[in-house]
């Protein structure tokens, strides 16, 4: 089956369903026919939508301008940091140079505040590896014997035994009074 008797069926398929479902006058289907073909064949020419294209709000070279703030391509407003902002409209810092044909060294974060965050840092003390404590030489000494253990003398463990336990002072008694029992 070919093309041109495929768009033929369909374009006919079409018209009836149309004329059957809606008042035609005589004179007007003949126009119908020509219009259901018309945009068939329009669809058909085109296999593939094409990719829109993103016109930026600003220049790349207006957008790097202001030291303190990057201004986006997207909608033309100033950010410190934009990667918040491209995930809000769906794209990855990648997705985002690709869409602008901006180089892979186009910043995310503003020359300002980048230097302000590394200042920060480094004033914390991040970044640096822990100052390294001399230790001094120890001399290797061997461990001293474990004294042996002896048992009590039975007199002193008698005594021990006999004499009372000091037991713990006991808490005294809550002066709440007891929950009203529920009359049935």
């Amino acid at each position: 089956m070919s093309d041109t008797s495929t768009l033929t069926q369909l374009t006919a398929d079409i018209a009836a369903a149309f004329v059957s479902n809606n008042r035609v006058a005589v004179g007007e289907i003949g126009g119908l026919i020509g219009s259901v073909h018309d945009a068939l064949s329009k669809l058909g020419g085109e296999s593939a939508p094409a990719e829109p294209e993103y016109v930026p709000a600003v220049t790349a070279r207006k957008s790097l301008a202001d030291p303190t703030r990057i201004i986006s391509m997207i909608d033309g407003k100033p950010y410190s940091s934009l990667k918040r902002h491209l995930s809000s409209h769906g794209l990855t810092p990648e997705q985002y140079r690709q869409r602008y044909a901006l180089p892979p060294t186009y910043p995310m974060v503003a020359p300002a505040y980048s230097e302000l965050r590394k200042t920060l840092a480094k004033k914390l003390g991040l970044g640096r590896k822990p100052k390294a404590v001399e230790a001094a030489p120890a001399e290797v000494t061997a461990p001293a014997p474990a004294a042996k253990r002896t048992r009590k003398p039975r007199a002193v463990a008698a005594e021990a035994a006999a004499t009372p336990a000091i037991e713990a002072p006991v808490a005294p008694k809550s002066t709440r009074k007891p929950r009203a029992k529920k009359a049935d």
